[in-house]
């Protein structure tokens, strides 16, 4: 298995990587899981304990089985980022506009465009671009 796989296969693994990133690298698990329980949208005690187990059950140990990061007297320190992972991380800075926001807003500019000049497929391809970035737009922001 790749290491990319092992951290894009799961949210909860993408955050810690890009907590770690923020952080230069390391740690408090403490403050990760407060940082994930914000992104996720729940911050009431019931779901920090949820995600602190499966953070310390499931994901702190498959990362480190691939050598991402080491986890010792509960101090997270990011080892090393496939390159490849970054590529699918999404991290935009508070003010900044996501691509999937910049694609939404691209492909109602061609569905305008294509309802004006009467173009069917152009109006039909940008609904399916534009539902697409809805998709994925609803995922980040669940996420982030």
């Amino acid at each position: 298995m790749k290491t990319s796989n092992v951290i894009l296969g799961n949210d909860r693994r993408m955050l810690t990587v890009e907590f770690l990133k923020l952080h230069k690298g390391s740690a408090d698990l403490r403050d990760l899981v407060e940082f994930i329980a914000e992104r996720e949208g729940k911050t009431d005690r019931k779901h920090r304990k949820s995600i602190y187990v499966s953070l310390v059950q499931t994901h702190i140990p498959k990362l480190e089985r691939e050598g991402v990061i080491k986890f010792q007297s509960g101090t997270l320190t990011l080892l090393k980022v496939p390159s490849d992972v970054s590529v699918y991380m999404e991290v935009v800075k508070r003010r900044d506009i996501s691509w999937s926001t910049f694609y939404m807003v691209v492909s109602l500019m061609f569905i305008s465009l294509g309802l004006f000049l009467e173009n069917h497929h152009l109006v039909l391809a940008s609904f399916l671009y534009l539902s697409v970035a809805i998709v994925h737009h609803l995922k980040i922001r669940r996420v982030l």
